[in-house]
């Protein structure tokens, strides 16, 4: 019988001893390979996990208050209408303080990221203007009323809030802030 080529019984498998190298090298290049492809799936599945069943603890009552500065209740609890027939509902978190003010936390998690995104775009025509906000989920904007919309995923969600004063110059820092800490619970 010939020894097929590059073969050779009764050594390592091959002829050459430089070609054995050359094997070894590349199976621990392909292990390595292998393994950076694993952990990226992975690390890519973390990104992507699913929402709470109560998406009102993606903004803890503790949270909202530390961030606006004042103490606010825990949150009233509904559900949120769907926004289009055969659409999902949503939960809605209203959250109180003492002094009158009303943090209002609306949350609509879609079958797909794809469905939220074509939702995200046929609803933003219904609040004006937008105000694109970077950084910020997938998309984000202010709407007219300076509410913030957001969607993360296959998660909307929007954040508004009512104060007693006329005028609040931090009151976009203090949404965007809230909004950062849902979105990065997602």
């Amino acid at each position: 019988m010939t020894a097929i080529s590059g073969f050779n019984k009764g050594h390592s498998g091959f002829a050459n001893p430089e070609k054995a190298r050359s094997m070894a090298h590349l199976r621990k290049f392909l292990f390595v390979a292998a393994a950076v492809a694993v952990s990226s799936c992975a690390a890519a599945t973390a990104e992507t996990r699913e929402p709470p069943a109560d998406l009102c603890s993606l903004l803890p009552p503790a949270e909202v208050s530390k961030t606006l500065g004042q103490a606010f209740d825990a949150p009233q609890t509904s559900v949120a209408p769907r926004p289009f027939p055969n659409t999902n509902t949503g939960t809605d978190c209203n959250y109180l303080s003492k002094s009158g003010n009303k943090l209002w936390f609306r949350a609509y998690v879609d079958s797909s990221p794809a469905e939220a995104a074509d939702l995200f775009a046929k609803l933003s025509k219904f609040y004006g203007t937008p105000k694109p906000v970077k950084g910020l989920g997938d998309e984000a904007y202010f709407d007219q009323e300076d509410a913030l919309h957001v969607r993360k995923g296959k998660v909307r969600f929007y954040i508004n809030l009512s104060t007693m004063q006329t005028f609040n110059p931090t009151k976009e820092k203090q949404i965007r802030a809230l909004a950062s800490l849902v979105a990065g619970r997602l």
